[in-house]
């Protein structure tokens, strides 16, 4: 098992067991022959992951900003990177290393009062621009984060939220929590996620800037959250319990990691699709004219809950 990941495969990386998608209509291509980048790209997984989570961001961003009460700007590099070219995201993450930046963990999002947008707006144009944020140290972000209310870690999943089967499935003592409230192991259903290797520097984010942390996971048709500190209580009284899956990086590599998957009972409600995403066909080429083929997400609009709203006004 390879344990230390280039930032720019650690972030593609795919849970094995979401590697399952076949393409139909495309004669056999051998991933191990198709260099589009000094990581190799074994499938469209990657590529679709990658699109995914552009999406599920940028559906977040937009459902705030349209609350005209908060306003949100991508922070962490994952959001801030080129968004349509794969190889421009790579050298970006090239870019992030060189800096020694790349294994420093910051939320994915930052959320504002809309009243202060414009002042917002004014401090990153001073600092660069959005590009640029992840290349600059925490201290020198001081009078941005001085105005920010909460940071957004953001996780996805390739589900739609209602139609799992244990959707709506209430809680019941469970054995193997020692009679806390739960779902059989094999369960499925919306889940917010966190994984292990990000606990800790989310924690240690949250204390250095004095900023809460929520976890934002988006589903195709729903979206729930979670703070951090309500989180890490669950985690401390053993009513979530870690598992244990097997990543697998763009360039083969694979890492056991442990995540925590926190039923959405325990989160609040961050919103509903109001017009679902369209899923296109896109591809890249190399530079001996391989194709590759994924689907990408577009457009859709995500309808923050009056719930949110209220965590976010508390805030």
């Amino acid at each position: 098992m390879n344990n230390k990941n280039h930032p720019f495969e650690k972030i593609l990386s795919v849970s094995a067991e979401n590697i399952d998608y076949s393409l139909l209509g495309f004669p056999k291509i051998e991933w191990s022959e198709f260099l589009l980048n000094p990581r190799r790209l074994r499938g469209s997984d990657f590529l679709m992951r990658w699109s995914q989570g552009v999406w599920s961001e940028h559906r977040l961003i937009d459902g705030i900003n349209c609350s005209n009460v908060f306003y949100a700007i991508p922070y962490g590099p994952s959001g801030t990177a080129p968004h349509d070219d794969v190889r421009a995201f790579e050298l970006y993450f090239e870019r992030l290393e060189a800096t020694g930046l790349g294994d420093i963990k910051r939320p994915d999002l930052l959320i504002f009062k809309k009243e202060d947008e414009l002042e917002i707006k004014k401090i990153i144009e001073k600092y660069g621009g959005l590009a640029e944020l992840p290349f600059i140290k925490e201290d020198n972000l001081n009078r941005l984060l001085s105005k920010a209310i909460v940071g957004i870690e953001c996780e996805n999943s390739l589900w739609k939220a209602e139609k799992m089967p244990d959707f709506n499935t209430k809680l019941r003592p469970q054995k193997r929590l020692e009679g806390k409230l739960g779902l059989a192991k094999n369960a499925v259903l919306p889940t917010i996620i966190i994984k292990e290797e990000d606990r800790e520097p989310l924690k240690k984010w949250q204390k250095m800037n004095k900023l809460p942390i929520h976890v934002w996971h988006v589903f195709y048709d729903r979206a729930y959250g979670i703070s951090i500190n309500e989180a890490e209580q669950l985690i401390k009284e053993k009513i979530i319990l870690p598992t244990v899956q097997i990543f697998q990086a763009p360039g083969g590599a694979t890492t056991k990691k442990a995540i925590y998957k926190f039923y959405y009972h325990y989160g609040y409600p961050l919103g509903e699709a109001t017009q679902e995403p369209k899923l296109l066909s896109a591809y890249v080429e190399d530079k001996n004219g391989h194709i590759l083929p994924y689907v990408k997400f577009d457009g859709g609009t995500l309808k923050i809950s009056g719930e949110c709203l209220d965590v976010l006004h508390k805030l």
